[in-house]
């Protein structure tokens, strides 16, 4: 029931919007779900499809609320339309039509992974919900008409569609850059253990040739002093005192 402004007037609206969101997405999954091979392989390699694969309930076409059992099924069912054997003209396509499809259930079978798609799911539903508040607020403020665009079921399935992508995106994007930083750090950290292990390795071996030399060295400078002494006795000369001429007297 709407409020004066045509504004839903609870909670109860919003609940409504979002319920038909998930009629229409049902219908859509209906028509999808009996595609041909190639059209599921073209559905999961289309322009983009890095991106749009992020979200495993998009990759399954199935609802975020569906059971265990049916995701089952429908896992079944996208395998063996994608599989490599079905598709021998194709082969590598279904291949990787096949791991998106492998990779999207495998998440989905993990609780943790699970909750956290859903919890983008329904941030993405939450943002588009409060654009929507925030237009008719301004649309009130100008004295206009409060209907937004989003206010039709497909146009609000659409912005919510968008939206997840987005923020399915934007996660995506910053592992991969916590992934390259850590993967930067791992790489520094390892330059330096091979540096200090080579610097350990070049003072031993400077120690161990330093400690193999010192006999000799200690001989030579040994032979040095006394070669230099033998040379200073050898050198030394004594000051002898003049012949003195003896007068001859006639």
């Amino acid at each position: 029931m709407a409020a004066a402004g045509g504004e839903p007037s609870s909670q109860g609206g919003s609940d409504d919007l979002f319920q038909h969101f998930y009629t229409e997405v049902k219908q859509i999954e209906k028509r999808d779900s009996v595609l041909t091979s190639k059209q599921q392989i073209d559905r999961l390699l289309r322009p983009g499809s890095s991106y749009f694969n992020l979200n495993p309930f998009e990759v399954l076409q199935i609802d975020p609320e569906v059971t265990e059992d049916e995701m089952k099924k429908r896992f079944r069912q996208l395998s063996i339309l994608v599989h490599p054997d079905k598709n021998q003209d194709d082969p590598e396509r279904a291949q990787q039509a096949f791991e998106a499809v492998d990779k999207a259930y495998k998440l989905l079978l993990d609780g943790e992974q699970k909750k956290r798609a859903v919890d983008v799911i329904h941030a993405g539903k939450e943002y588009v919900e409060h654009n929507m508040k925030e237009k008719k607020k301004q649309l009130k403020k100008d004295g206009k008409p409060q209907f937004v665009e989003e206010d039709d079921p497909e146009m609000f399935r659409q912005a919510v569609y968008k939206q997840t992508m987005k923020l399915f995106a934007e996660l995506e994007i910053k592992r991969k850059e916590r992934e390259a930083k850590d993967m930067h750090e791992r790489k520094r950290a390892r330059e330096e253990e091979i540096e200090t292990h080579e610097k350990a390795k070049r003072d031993r071996e400077w120690q161990k040739n330093f400690e193999e030399t010192r006999d000799g060295r200690v001989d030579s400078w040994r032979t040095f002093q006394a070669k230099g002494k033998k040379k200073e006795k050898k050198n030394r000369s004594f000051l002898k005192p003049p012949k003195v001429k003896m007068e001859q007297r006639e």
